[in-house]
């Protein structure tokens, strides 16, 4: 048997863990920043409008879609299938106790169909959208078993720190990787390439980066519980972990203050990832910015966001990290305000509120992740979290269609931009309302002196 929970290790077992931990923030964030936020939304959208040939919509299976709305929806069916996979893979994961395996087949299918987009090319369109939704299938199905080991490496006390840290480490690697990038953007006229070749090489870059950096993690993280033990079949295995998310969602009645906090994280969540994956997208179609500037001011906010990670971490410790999760989200009106006034063909405007949406955004993922800890029974923290992360990294459901909506009906990005308002507001509200020392009482946990 291996030991139980994080508190009863040495502490220099816990660090190891917790630095190897890290190492996957630093490997998945290629897929968020390279994929999601700066090239395919973009490359999609230049692959239908080439396929459209100059009528107002693109065919996708039977249906008129705009090329410009065409990204959005995509990511919506995306985040639909996601739905319905994290909740049965964080089920999986508590149920047999094989958390490291089913991480690892999760992230490499997510790797491998990014590595794939090489080979979306011209009217390649419906290629690309298939492999988008495996890669951020598998992406959301493993950060739902990550997330689940912050219980396990680390105490109710230093969570804060140890996620925000987490974060700040994937906004390096993903910024390495986006420099990298930029460089190869900068110089593909030299090297012979066209626009639309250095945009697969990136694609596909991300794929072998977040494939090959995950093998740092699977080395350093274990199992908290012995194995399934007996001769039951996957399908069986599956059958049981629907069951048992039937129990958990039913259970969460009894958690009912988890249950609103959750819906809060759901709705101003998909406010915020909605921003994320569709800023590249508005940059081009909207401000008409180059793509070295879009690539220049998306860099700028992974190595900016490094620091916002750190920093709202820090003021969480003292001010407590709901507080800090409330300012950010004031924060989040801001900026999307200020976007539906941005100039078109100006760079500098954009790359001063990608600064302030890097000073935000690392602190509003980061401590959320870390309050839902506190806020979930323990031995469930694979279930709960695949809940959780519904509306987390890349499954920008409900934004994305509301985005989506707006440009098929009036093809206004600013309108649709602005839209995003409503997310911020309403999640402001039901957070603030949520009593946090209350719910980690019921949940049967220890509050944290700031919360």
């Amino acid at each position: 048997m291996t030991a139980p929970a994080a508190q009863q290790e040495t502490p220099e077992a816990r660090r190891r863990e917790q630095r190897g931990w890290y190492w996957y923030d630093w490997a998945n964030s290629a897929f968020p920043t390279t994929v999601l936020t700066v090239f395919l939304g973009p490359y999609l959208t230049e692959l239908a409008t080439t396929a459209a040939a100059g009528r107002t919509y693109v065919d996708v299976l039977g249906f008129d879609v705009r090329p410009s709305a065409y990204y959005s929806f995509v990511v919506g069916v995306a985040a639909i299938i996601q739905i319905i996979v994290m909740p049965v893979a964080g089920a999986l994961a508590d149920h047999t106790g094989r958390k490291r395996e089913l991480m690892a087949l999760f992230a490499y299918l997510g790797a491998g169909a990014t590595g794939c987009f090489w080979f979306v090319t011209d009217g390649g369109y419906l290629l690309g959208g298939v492999l988008f939704v495996l890669g951020n299938v598998g992406f959301a199905a493993a950060f739902v078993i990550y997330n689940s080991f912050l219980p396990d490496i680390a105490g109710p006390a230093e969570r804060d720190r140890v996620s925000a840290m987490g974060w700040g480490f994937g906004y390096l690697g993903g910024g390495l990787l986006l420099a990298v990038h930029l460089a190869l953007f900068l110089k593909a006229d030299a090297l012979g390439l066209s626009g639309g070749t250095a945009a697969r090489i990136a694609l596909a870059s991300a794929g072998v980066w977040w494939g090959g950096f995950t093998i740092i993690p699977l080395l350093r993280l274990r199992n908290r519980r012995a194995l399934a033990q007996g001769t039951e079949t996957a399908p069986q295995a599956v059958g049981r972990s629907f069951r048992q998310l039937g129990r958990t969602v039913r259970e969460l009645r009894r958690y009912p203050l988890t249950l609103a906090f959750l819906v809060a994280y759901l709705i101003y969540n998909d406010g915020v990832q909605t921003v994320i994956s569709f800023s590249a997208t508005y940059a081009d179609q909207e401000l008409k910015l180059p793509q070295e500037a879009r690539i220049g001011a998306i860099l700028m906010v992974q190595f900016v966001a490094f620091g916002g990670a750190l920093l709202l971490g820090r003021l969480a410790r003292t001010y407590g990290a709901k507080k800090v999760v409330l300012v950010a989200l004031v924060g989040w009106v801001a900026v999307v305000a200020v976007a539906y006034f941005l100039p078109q063909g100006s760079a500098l405007p954009f790359f001063g509120l990608g600064f302030a949406i890097a000073i935000v955004m690392g602190g509003t993922q980061a401590l959320s992740r870390s309050l839902y800890s506190h806020v979930i029974p323990a031995g469930k923290e694979a279930e709960y979290y695949s809940l959780y992360e519904i509306s987390d990294k890349g499954s920008t459901f409900l934004g994305s269609f509301t985005l989506g909506l707006a440009l098929q009906y009036t093809g206004s990005y600013r309108l649709g931009i602005l839209f995003l308002m409503v997310f911020f507001v309403l999640g402001f509200v039901l957070l603030a309302l949520v009593d946090l020392p209350k719910a980690i009482r019921a949940a049967g946990n220890e509050v944290p002196r700031r919360i």
